[in-house]
């Protein structure tokens, strides 16, 4: 595998955070703009700490035994990371909501990880599973840096408290495991791959705690973080992309479901989080066709294509399609899964079979 590059990830898109900061009343504009001054100067951070390689990593204690290890920290409103740790594997549960959930949440992540894939923790090695709550004043987002979670209470107004869907603690901590596998540059269709394999394991990371299948998901992305005064349900759909927020402020959710409305833009790192609705739409019509838990066929095939060895990083959709078709035969053979897996991407409009040199 090539060296790692960790990359600065967040939940919410820059392009809504954009259209929050232009509205008129101050009490929408204001935390949206502060959100987005934090994130460009956690931006920075990362672009100038960075090194080359992956970091050196000393396994958490119980790593060899598959255990989860987790601490969780409080930021106090403030912008410095990690901040004051209010809870670590094994406490009791504090008066703190928001730290329980954050707790839980990470325990929910490396269950996910180990009982469906057999992968300890994110790293694959026993990764001590950091986070951190309170970050800064009404900031609007959560993200992972490289090497923890960070959780923001939201504005009150549109965003309510970022620990309240786990598939967001999920999503995040998803590209930690993208980060320790295949690495996928954080542009265009690979970045775009990225955050898409972000939902779809923040997606059944949900689903597992929930013991749903895959008919019984809502295929919701951030489903509960969204206030009442906001004209939407969540901040993506896999099922309908392009249909989970309509709103006056925040605008109409951007996200194609196929290659017919592909977006071409130079911002949101060249549309990462919107163009990732095609692969999103195609690991659904995968799960929904398939049935079941999500996580067994159409989770495995997804898993065993990021984890291969066999993409560069900086896959195309049809390169990741491909590949999904190989990782799909190496373990059901030319059954029911292959079947399901070329009609979802022939839906979608990705190719499947390599374009013939002329």
């Amino acid at each position: 595998m090539e060296a790692m590059h960790p990359v600065f990830c967040t939940i919410v898109p820059p392009h809504v955070l954009d259209k929050l900061a232009q509205a008129e009343d101050p009490a929408l504009s204001g935390p949206a703009r502060r959100t987005l001054e934090a994130d460009a100067a956690q931006r920075t951070h990362r672009r100038l700490t960075t090194v080359v390689g992956a970091p050196s990593l000393v396994p958490a204690p119980g790593a060899a035994d598959k255990l989860v290890h987790r601490t969780i920290h409080d930021a106090h409103g403030r912008r410095d990371l990690p901040g004051k740790v209010v809870r670590k594997e094994g406490d009791k549960p504090t008066k703190d909501a928001t730290v329980n959930r954050a707790y839980a949440g990470l325990g929910a992540t490396f269950d996910l990880l180990l009982k469906a894939f057999d992968r300890n923790s994110i790293d694959g090695n026993g990764m001590s599973l950091l986070a951190t709550v309170h970050y800064d004043k009404n900031y609007g987002n959560a993200f992972w840096d490289g090497e923890q979670m960070v959780f923001g209470d939201g504005d009150g107004e549109l965003f309510l408290d970022f620990t309240i869907p786990v598939d967001v603690m999920g999503h995040e901590l998803a590209h930690g495991v993208t980060q320790y596998t295949a690495n996928f540059t954080y542009f265009g269709q690979p970045g775009a791959l990225n955050e898409s394999m972000s939902d779809v394991i923040g997606s059944l990371v949900k689903q597992y705690v929930n013991d749903q299948t895959a008919s019984e998901a809502d295929w919701l992305i951030g489903a509960g973080l969204l206030s009442e005064r906001v004209s939407g349900v969540a901040l993506r759909s896999m099922k309908a992309p392009g249909t989970a927020y309509d709103d006056d402020v925040l605008g109409k959710d951007p996200q194609p479901a196929t290659m017919d409305d592909y977006v071409t833009t130079g911002r949101d790192n060249g549309g990462v989080h919107i163009n990732s609705g095609i692969p999103n739409h195609a690991f659904y019509l995968l799960a929904d066709a398939l049935g079941g838990k999500a996580w067994e066929r159409a989770g495995q095939i997804w898993y065993d294509t990021l984890t291969a060895g066999t993409l560069t990083v900086t896959p195309t959709f049809a390169d990741f399609a491909q590949a999904t078709v190989a990782a799909a035969h190496r373990r059901f053979g030319d059954g029911e899964e292959k079947d399901a897996l070329l009609k979802a991407w022939e839906q979608v409009g990705v190719p499947t079979q390599a374009k013939a040199k002329l």
